[in-house]
């Protein structure tokens, strides 16, 4: 049978390509008896081939930058982000509030200008504050105060440009690629004779610019730069010969400052030396450049929502746009129930609000002032009759017990090394699949992870214990809803009441006692509250509250509670409950998140007697169950 002829153009490996010249050459009569790897022709093969794997390679990845979601370049994905009218986020410089007092009986009023530096330490590293504006303030009789004054971290930089017709390339770019451009103002000098200024505001709504409108247009550019442009008299008002670009902005440590709480001035202002810094709010909101997976992510959502909040989508651009620290944001609309800070989600209807639960990278609540401040700034994209609420995440913590069994004939790594495996098999999935809105707990995925920690490891039984905390205030009559969403096991009425039922609690003392008190449940949905007295319960209240097994409610009765115990270990201010799950699948619902918990974790390994052979084994149940003790220390294994 004759050779195929035919080249086959379809790979693009050095060596099929190779080895498909070598078919292709075979098959011609000029080469039909030719040695291919014993002459100089293989040589020349070999240059035909590379240059073909390296054209294709090459040709492959401009296909893959031609398209956003498979662009790896970021001078792609901005690019592809420009055509959708998205503007990536530069650096953000930690964000601080404070109050300036200045001393004097004899000054009229001062003035507190642009670039003022404060200063303040985070773990000894010593940080410079600015603001980024002029204030002036009057004097009130011996003292002058600019109040809540804000200042970013970073040093305060000015650059000029002086706009030249004639260098037809003329760009105007802001130097570093730490600024943050939130803090950068454009002002446009008529000339160097001319000292009148005009300050030029970013455009946000292209519909609204004129060709009289002083506004700048912001692009990244190569490098992670940002070039600031202007309009050309049709949209925009454009620049003429002669005129000064005047750009002022702050180069950033980005996130490294973060939680700084205490300032002060490094040099006298208006004059005055004897100046008093306090803090309104300490520095936040620090934050690297957008990466390339949020603007692939962001950009297409953020055209989607053409300018407007709408859609939960829409809320999650923009709330991302404007708290860069957002690790993870929940969205549910008022139909869902409404929120109350102590009930959290009821299921009373609450019609014109969205609530918005935000993840923070830094693993902190957002401050009143920066929720004030979010809703202020989505205000002008929201629907008139819609507002935005800012809700804490609330975690739900979830508890294991792991009894392992593994065949010690197929490792050498001993139990407590094999503990450390599925330990940090845990710890990767806590990570990576939970401490997010919406990450469900799958018990079956848990337990094929254990199982799949060492080859050696051959079953698991894991168990699953619920946390969650609530904060009681000190010394008032108030009621609690603690709210797990999750349904309690409680198979009949009264189940497990002589051991407690399904729920526990951490200490805490009550007004007119001087006893420690815990709360258990009795199976019938009875909350009660108890006190040990030489290890035995005496049930102080046995209608403390009630237990809604069916939705994974408990409800405290008003009660002064006068302080709080410590918590494994530590001293705190919150009371835990644990409750046993219905399901070992854990579902977070709305603002809730889902986090292990390994200070109470607790990972058994031990051998399989059986599988190694022991002729004296005997197959027997592993009771890797978990209950809560109601002592400070914690969890003891037990039955419920």
């Amino acid at each position: 049978m004759a050779q195929d002829k035919r080249l086959i153009v379809s790979d693009f490996d050095f060596d099929d390509v190779k080895n498909n010249l070598k078919i292709f050459m075979q098959g011609q009569t000029e080469f039909s008896d030719f040695n291919f790897e014993g002459s100089a022709l293989s040589t020349l093969l070999d240059v035909l081939a590379y240059n073909t794997h390296y054209l294709g390679y090459n040709m492959n990845m401009l296909a893959n930058e031609m398209f956003l979601d498979s662009a790896s370049l970021r001078s792609s994905v901005v690019s592809h982000a420009k055509t959708l009218g998205y503007e990536t986020i530069s650096p953000r410089a930690p964000k601080a509030y404070i109050d300036v007092t200045l001393f004097d009986s004899v000054l009229a009023t001062a003035s507190l200008p642009a670039g003022t530096v404060f200063t303040s330490s985070v773990d000894d590293v010593s940080y410079q504050f600015v603001n980024i504006n002029d204030f002036t303030a009057s004097n009130s009789g011996s003292q002058i105060s600019f109040l809540n004054i804000p200042i970013y971290e970073g040093t305060f930089v000015k650059t000029q440009f002086a706009v030249s017709s004639t260098d037809v390339d003329q760009r105007f770019i802001i130097s570093n690629n730490r600024a943050d451009t939130t803090t950068l103002t454009v002002k446009v000098q008529t000339s160097t004779a001319d000292t009148t200024t005009a300050t030029f505001t970013k455009a946000t709504d292209i519909s609204q610019v004129t060709s009289t409108s002083t506004n700048y247009f912001l692009q990244e550019v190569e490098a992670g730069k940002y070039e600031v442009y202007f309009g050309d008299s049709v949209i925009g008002k454009s620049l003429s010969d002669g005129n000064l670009v005047i750009l002022t902005y702050v180069v950033t440590n980005k996130g490294a400052a973060n939680t700084a709480n205490s300032f002060t001035n490094s040099q006298a202002i208006s004059s005055v030396t004897n100046v008093q810094v306090s803090t309104v709010e300490a520095a936040s909101g620090g934050a690297e450049a957008e990466t390339i997976q949020s603007i692939k992510f962001n950009a297409p959502l953020d055209y989607a929502s053409q300018g407007r909040c709408v859609t939960a989508e829409d809320y999650k651009v923009f709330v991302k746009r404007f708290y860069p620290n957002t690790q993870a944001v929940s969205i549910f609309g008022g139909e869902s129930g409404s929120f109350d800070p102590v009930l959290g989600v009821s299921s009373v209807q609450e019609f014109g609000k969205v609530f918005i639960s935000i993840k923070s990278t830094t693993g902190n609540n957002l401050t009143t002032t920066e929720k004030t401040r979010l809703v202020r700034d989505l205000a002008p994209f929201t629907v008139a009759s819609i507002t935005p609420v800012i809700v804490d995440p609330d975690t739900v913590f979830i508890i294991l017990n792991v009894a392992a069994r593994f065949n010690s004939n197929l490792t050498t790594e001993t139990a407590d090394s094999i503990q450390n495996s599925i330990t940090n098999e845990l710890i990767t999935f806590n990570n990576s699949d939970l401490k997010s809105f919406n990450s469900a707990f799958r018990h079956s995925q848990i337990t094929a992870l254990i199982d799949d920690s060492d080859p050696s490891v051959i079953s698991n039984i894991t168990r699953v214990v619920m946390g969650k905390f609530f904060t009681p205030t000190i010394g008032e009559s108030v009621g609690y809803v603690v709210n797990f969403n999750n349904r309690f096991f409680n198979p009949h009425a009264g189940h497990n009441a002589d051991n407690g039922g399904v729920i526990a609690s951490t200490g805490f003392k009550i007004s007119a006692k001087t006893t420690e008190m815990f709360f258990d449940d009795d199976g019938n949905g009875n909350l009660r509250r108890y006190y040990v007295s030489a290890g035995v319960k005496i049930y102080d209240d046995v209608a403390a509250g009630t237990v809604d097994y069916t939705n994974g409610i408990i409800t405290l009765n008003a009660i002064n509670i006068i302080s709080v115990s410590n918590v494994d270990g530590t001293s705190s201010s919150k009371i835990r409950f644990t409750s046993i799950p219905d399901s070992t699948d854990i579902i977070p619902v709305r603002n809730q998140l889902l986090e292990i918990d390994f200070v109470n974790t607790i990972v058994n390994a031990t051998i399989d007697t059986l599988s190694v052979g022991d002729p004296n084994s005997v197959a027997t149940a592993d009771l890797a169950t978990t209950s809560y003790t109601t002592t400070t220390s914690g969890f003891q294994n037990g039955t419920i």
